[in-house]
């Protein structure tokens, strides 16, 4: 933003040195990028300006900016003006037909002016900051541009077809020919919003006026516009045509319409004192009502604490009111009226912000050092975060699916005395039921992938599932997995997985009771840890892998984790490796197939063996050598004294025992 140094000091009680000026706008946050000594004396600044603060793209926001950190005063010209002309609405004018896109458009006639150049004050001041003066109509436009950050643009009244102005959608393919000594029409869009009178666009609003209208020496008669417009619209516009001007570079941060008014009062006084002429009486006005003035409040105390300097309440109000905010302060609660030109202050931490910036940043004290917090470990988050990864490294394809399925897939996995929790929403008619598991969805995945070729997935998703049991609502947090393999691998590598997955929530054992699986499951079987259901686990039903269309074995678990992810990690105790080596005996045993590895397992168990460490299941043989109904199982056993090293004569009695015990309680027979 390119300003000069007394151009600034014509708003301040006092001048301010330029050395003075670029340090007190550096610190509020506008840093020098260059300065140009002029021959008169007076010093051009370019400061940086943030995309946040178009009230400071003007000499008064900076002025502002200055007096605030200092004693120095703001002085604000005045915009009265005389009107003494004819009743404006019968010269001209305006309909405003997009009020969205241009909230606020006004239009103020003065007859009967003289296009002269500029005096010398003008000139002096347009050269000085770096433009090229015109004459003195279009220097006054610029001036106040410059001077209060509203753009506003003059128009020849007598050149206005209909001598109207009409704020309107461009046509599409319609021509515009831009102000410029080497301009050429463009050609609009539908997109475009422009300014037209009764046959064609005369201004790309915002951006650019046209040549057709332009004030020349020749023109007595003028229509000053004073408006806002979309930023957003104004932005495209400007990159869709390669066009820009400090006018499209204002409004792209946003005009305030409260500022329209006045800035054109502004003008209108300025032309009268350089070109004459008389203002017609009245102004038209069109668009959306004035926006109510946006209120925030502010706790002192809270202010204090983020800025890290105990500043008084006063200090506080004072410092709001000095950069034009109507502040005031009760019970350390500050309640601020915004001023129209901040358009970057909606929340209590841009109070804070402002406070600081105005007390001064070199002002707030550092700390030499900080108290730094370890946050606590763990927690829902954590655990989810555990299990995803796990499962990532051992092959699982994580899913997100969508809540809702259709009735019928919710039927097939409700558990007793559940019935399907709806939606009543006609947009989700094929599909109003939250899901009662996550399993219907893993199966839609997997068909969409094996439908693309793409095959041997292994699917996990983690998230919630819902039903309705009686009249209560339920959720609980599911995790799903599946693996669609050969039946005996199937089973064993999904078994593995739930071990591991249990195995980072609790340290409690898991096992599996064939007892009361759910109805979609065959064979399945209820996931215990510490003696509660926490899921289940087996072969999807063959119906239900034929509504699929699923012509393979399909394995599933479901495991319900809320209790053990709120508390997770879980307490690990951890124990010494053991210094003495161990025996283990295999004992390999035919036996009925309705025989289960736990009733084996628990047997062994209740056996108390002598210096018995663990027992633990190797594998299950079927084949013509074993017999129907009939299954070949190996297991291990691991004896271990923790003092010192058993002979295998220790052994053998131990282990004799549970083959004994074996042969006689499930009719076993021993394979050597």
């Amino acid at each position: 933003m390119l300003v000069t140094t007394n151009w600034i000091n014509d708003y301040l009680k006092n001048d301010v040195s330029t050395q003075e000026q670029s340090e007190l706008l550096t610190a509020a946050g506008f840093p020098l990028e260059g300065r140009d000594d002029l021959e008169d004396g007076d010093v051009r600044q370019d400061f940086e300006m943030t995309s946040n603060r178009g009230d400071c793209t003007c000499h008064i926001g900076l002025a502002r900016e200055i007096a605030a950190r200092t004693d120095n005063t703001l002085c604000i010209p005045s915009n009265a003006v005389e009107e003494s002309g004819s009743p404006i609405e019968e010269e001209t004018s305006v309909a405003n037909n997009e009020p969205e896109l241009c909230p606020l458009y006004t239009a103020r006639v003065i007859k009967d002016i003289n296009v002269n150049e500029s005096p010398r004050w003008l000139a002096t001041k347009i050269k000085n900051r770096g433009d090229t003066p015109r004459n003195a109509i279009v220097d006054a436009t610029n001036f106040v541009l410059f001077e209060h950050g509203q753009p506003t643009h003059v128009f020849d009244l007598d050149k206005l077809v209909g001598g109207k102005i009409i704020v309107r959608k461009a046509k599409d393919g319609e021509t515009f020919l831009p102000l410029g000594e080497d301009a050429t029409p463009i050609k609009l869009t539908a997109d475009d919003l422009v300014i037209a009178d009764a046959e064609k666009p005369v201004a790309l609003a915002g951006v650019k006026g046209g040549a057709d209208t332009s004030v020349t020496t020749d023109t007595k008669n003028i229509l000053i516009e004073s408006a806002t417009f979309d930023p957003v619209v104004v932005r495209e516009m400007s990159r869709r045509h390669n066009l820009a001007s400090d006018s499209s570079f204002r409004f792209e941060r946003g005009v305030n319409p409260r500022q329209v008014a006045p800035c054109a009062d502004r003008l209108a006084g300025l032309l009268l004192k350089v070109g004459g002429g008389a203002l017609c009486k009245g102004v038209l006005t069109e668009g959306n009502p004035l926006p109510e003035p946006i209120i925030v409040t502010m706790r002192t105390g809270y202010c204090r604490e983020r800025l890290g300097s105990e500043i008084s309440d006063e200090t506080i109000t004072g410092h709001l009111n000095s950069v034009g905010f109507e502040a005031t302060c009760d019970s350390g609660v500050v309640r601020a009226t915004v001023p129209h030109f901040r358009g970057d202050i909606h929340r209590e931490i841009d109070l804070v912000e402002e406070v600081g910036r105005v007390h001064g940043y070199e002002n707030i004290a550092i700390e030499d050092s900080i108290e730094v917090r370890v946050p606590d470990s763990g927690g829902e988050a954590a655990g989810r975060h555990a299990i995803l990864d796990s499962l990532a490294g051992m092959g699982f394809v994580e899913c997100v699916t969508h809540s809702l399925i259709s009735i019928k897939a919710a039927e097939q996995f409700l558990c007793s005395g559940q019935t399907p929790l709806t939606i009543d929403d006609d947009r989700a008619a094929a599909e109003p039921a939250l899901r009662p598991s996550l399993i219907p969805s893993l199966l839609t995945v997997r068909k969409h992938n094996e439908d693309n070729g793409v095959k041997n997935l292994r699917l996990a998703e983690l998230g919630s599932v819902f039903a309705l049991e009686g009249t209560a609502h339920t959720e609980r947090t599911e995790l799903a997995l599946l693996v669609d393999t050969s039946e005996q691998a199937g089973i064993g590598e999904i078994r593995g997985v739930i071990n591991r997955v249990c195995s980072l929530l609790t340290q409690e054992a898991v096992t599996i009771e064939l007892e009361d699986a759910p109805s979609w499951l065959e064979p399945g079987g209820n996931i215990l840890v510490g003696g509660n259901v926490i899921g289940c686990v087996g072969r999807l039903t063959s119906a239900i892998q034929k509504c699929w269309n699923w012509p393979t074995t399909v394995h599933v678990a479901q495991l319900y984790l809320s209790e053990y992810l709120a508390t997770f990690p879980p307490v690990v105790q951890s124990h010494a490796l053991p210094k003495q080596p161990a025996i283990e005996r295999d004992i390999s045993l035919i036996v009925d197939e309705e025989v289960t590895w736990k009733k084996i397992y628990e047997s062994i168990i209740a056996l108390n063996l002598e210096h018995l460490e663990d027992v633990s299941f190797v594998t299950t043989f079927r084949g013509k050598n074993i017999g129907d109904g009939k299954k070949s199982l190996t297991l291990k056993l691991r004896f271990r004294d923790p003092k010192r090293t058993l002979t295998h004569d220790e052994v053998n009695g131990p282990a004799m025992q549970s083959i004994e015990m074996l042969t006689t309680t499930f009719s076993a027979d021993i394979r050597s």
